[in-house]
């Protein structure tokens, strides 16, 4: 695959290449109006085609915060339209490495050494590249570690970058009003966070304790001096990252233990601990060992969830609550869906799409087991969420919805839905009692 030898770490060089992205877009959008002058209907789908290949070229070069907001909306495959959605895919296995060069400067800044230097071996082709930082192989007295860089000037190009990024995502999930900036706010702290390898690792190793006691499970051990705010050492795990593992000739029992297992440890972490995993992708998951043990690696995206909402969102999970009007009425309240200023008919409207949704979405909650391996229930969310979209183009009810928190919760489930599809696992999708 080929290298980057250099970033644009520069706040100014870096919004300049996201400028020049940007009139790009809007240059393939001037040609698009044109052509609707000429003709009657011109290929929607080819626009989209042509933005999203020229904004991910862009944030595949830069990196960091931008990229990173790509991995996010690509799971929001029911939002987004679906050029975007496959291009921004992109992010979570088609990263271009840093060159061995600028790993050994990377290196020599935040250890003050090369490489070879600190380990008995190491690997200058990196073994996997993600939006915020690649992950090498080593070797020290006898162990295989995986170490992770961090790439040049993403910490400090977070603001800057979704400052330029905002716009655009804006356009692309239709978010406007002036509380829309809220949930963009609940982003950017949380790559803020994501950038700070200090306290990833010691959210890294809070969270595998948490959970070490749970059978069926494994975890790498951290070493914090190896490590810095832009390195981290750990434990390297063998195993198949769970694409190889679904598509290996595996029996249909296995796939529903290691989904149960998936889905039974994040369920853990959100209702127990109230603290969680908030980016379930394929590339975070190794199925390892001859018992199908699983590895949840990157705690870089950690969520943790206020006592105000976890209840009401447990609540609205429950069997039965989506008949009963009142405490229906009264969870949305409580979860910022409905707002005490709204009109009768804007009411009316908000509390009918929720509950349609809400009724699509919790069905694996209310049967006795799930087979997420059943294409016709992902097409039946696509299908709600593009008729979604398409009203709220054209409705003058286009208020933002619901609490920030939502967000990474979404993201979090949202991701155990699609990864309980790619394994083709039947589970137990139980609620807390």
């Amino acid at each position: 695959m080929k290298t980057s030898k250099e970033i644009p770490t520069g706040k100014l060089k870096r919004a300049g290449k996201l400028f020049k992205t940007g009139l790009k877009v809007g240059k393939n959008y001037a040609g698009y109006y044109g052509s609707k002058l000429l003709q009657a209907d011109p290929d929607k789908d080819k626009l989209d085609e042509q933005n999203a290949s020229d904004i991910m070229d862009s944030l595949l070069e830069l990196k960091g915060g931008g990229l990173k907001v790509a991995q996010m909306l690509s799971m929001e495959k029911s939002l987004l339209p679906k050029a975007y959605a496959d291009q921004f895919s992109l992010a979570q296995f088609s990263v271009p490495p840093l060159s061995a060069p600028l790993v050994k400067k990377t290196f020599r800044k935040y250890l003050g050494k090369n490489p070879e230097d600190i380990f008995d071996s190491f690997d200058y082709t990196a073994s996997f590249a993600a939006s915020i930082g690649q992950v090498h192989k080593a070797t020290l007295d006898g162990k295989t570690l995986a170490v992770k860089i961090q790439y040049p000037g993403v910490a400090d190009s977070i603001d800057s970058d979704l400052a330029v990024i905002r716009p655009i995502a804006y356009k692309i999930l239709r978010l406007s009003g002036e509380d829309a900036d809220k949930y963009f706010l609940e982003v950017k702290d949380k790559l803020i966070e994501e950038t700070d390898y200090i306290l990833e690792l010691k959210n890294s190793q809070i969270m595998t304790s948490a959970c070490a006691h749970l059978p069926g499970y494994s975890f790498p051990k951290y070493y914090p001096d190896l490590s810095s705010d832009r390195i981290i050492t750990m434990d390297w795990i063998d195993g198949l990252h769970l694409p190889e593992f679904a598509a290996s000739q595996i029996s249909q029992k296995r796939r529903n233990n290691v989904g149960q297992k998936i889905w039974d440890l994040f369920m853990y972490q959100v209702y127990t601990l109230q603290k969680v995993h908030a980016d379930p992708h394929p590339g975070n998951i190794l199925i390892t060992g001859k018992d199908d043990d699983v590895c949840i690696l990157d705690f870089g995206c950690v969520k943790e969830i206020p006592e105000d909402f976890i209840k009401p969102f447990i609540e609205l999970t429950k069997p039965g609550v989506l008949e009963k009007d009142q405490e229906f009425e009264s969870l949305l309240y409580t979860l910022e869906i409905l707002k005490k200023d709204d009109a009768p008919d804007e009411k009316a409207y908000y509390y009918d799409l929720f509950k349609d949704m809400l009724s699509l979405l919790l069905k694996p909650y209310y049967a006795d087991s799930w087979d997420f391996s059943d294409q016709s229930f992902f097409d039946e969310i696509s299908t709600a969420g593009e008729k979604i979209a398409k009203e709220t183009l054209v409705s003058s009810y286009r208020v933002n919805r619901g609490s920030e928190h939502f967000i990474y919760l979404n993201r979090t489930f949202f991701g155990l839905y699609q990864l309980m599809n790619v394994l083709g696992a039947e589970i137990k999708v139980s609620y807390p009692h």
